[in-house]
């Protein structure tokens, strides 16, 4: 199962950023294919990208929505963004988070650096939707230009995808670019650099404490078509689920739900389960399944799988 998750974040993340034309016919990639917002963060501005950041998307229509509506009287285009992100999280909740998205790739890449290995708080976990709330929604529709338009501002200012795949590329092919480029772009560089250190020491933090699209997306993951079941009567106790968790995700000892919205859905506990307790489950109507309580005294293991 890892092999074949790993697999396809190789092919989205050469299918989504496959223009390799532009040395040639202009740093970005504009066709049709632009119009399209596929649910994982691949910056707009990276010279290979050939489709759009549903976050980009989303905060450049709240940012226009208020002059858009003062002179036009209405604000549809932009809406697509929310039903696609609606339509994904309904099928599969968070899974985009650990099979599509090229960051949580390259995250993933820096863990395996031989760096002091930490923890991450668990409070943290809700920085997500707070960046969302205020970078991504409150901050472009209500602060204002004279003219009537907001700005992205987690794009601006936060987002290390951004500057990654379209900052530093851009840069380096417009000289105009780089004489242009002043102290955001340094605070950018900060922001990346601290974030690219931190993913060496730790499992994907910009997903578990930053992003606004996981947290979107997590708030599916308890009604979303794919669900996973924790079958407790079937649990050892050996925690493997809970130490090959990306997220943090702790459900056999009941701190979490096993859809929490922390959950990217990446499967990993369902191979790693010695005993057959995690199943992934497809479909509108799920019965809940029986003996979802846990019952020491059906295991004798506690922390050896192979006993029991």
């Amino acid at each position: 199962m890892e092999r074949l998750r790993r697999y396809f974040q190789y092919f989205f993340a050469v299918v989504l950023n496959s223009y390799w034309l532009f040395p040639w016919k202009g740093p970005i990639y504009r066709g049709l294919a632009k119009h399209v917002c596929l649910p994982g963060l691949n910056c707009y501005s990276c010279p290979a990208a050939i489709t759009a950041c549903p976050l980009g998307a989303l905060q450049n229509f709240l940012s226009s929505i208020r002059f858009n509506m003062a002179t036009t009287g209405h604000a549809s285009p932009g809406i697509y963004v929310m039903g696609i992100l609606a339509l994904t999280g309904s099928l599969t909740g968070r899974m985009s988070c650990a099979w599509l998205c090229p960051f949580g790739l390259i995250q993933e890449f820096m863990l395996r650096l031989p760096l002091p290995k930490f923890g991450i708080w668990r409070p943290l976990r809700y920085g997500p939707y707070v960046f969302l709330v205020l970078f991504v929604i409150l901050l472009p529709l209500l602060v204002l230009d004279p003219a009537g338009f907001g700005i992205t501002w987690f794009c601006k200012y936060v987002c290390p995808a951004g500057t990654l795949e379209g900052g530093i590329p851009l840069l380096l092919m417009e000289s105009g670019l780089r004489r242009a480029a002043g102290l955001l772009f340094v605070h950018k560089l900060v922001v990346l650099g601290l974030l690219l250190v931190w993913s060496a020491m730790a499992s994907r933090p910009f997903c578990r404490t930053i992003c606004p699209l996981g947290a979107i997306l997590g708030l599916f993951n308890k009604v979303s078509w794919l669900q996973l079941r924790f079958h407790a009567d079937r649990c050892l106790e050996c925690r493997a689920c809970n130490t090959i968790c990306p997220t943090g995700v702790s459900f056999f000892d009941r701190k979490d739900d096993i859809n929490s919205p922390a959950c990217i859905r990446c499967m990993r506990c369902v191979a790693a389960c010695p005993g057959g307790s995690v199943s992934a489950e497809f479909g509108p109507y799920l019965k809940k399944t029986e003996n979802t309580e846990f019952n020491h005294e059906k295991t004798d293991c506690t922390c050896n799988p192979q006993q029991g």
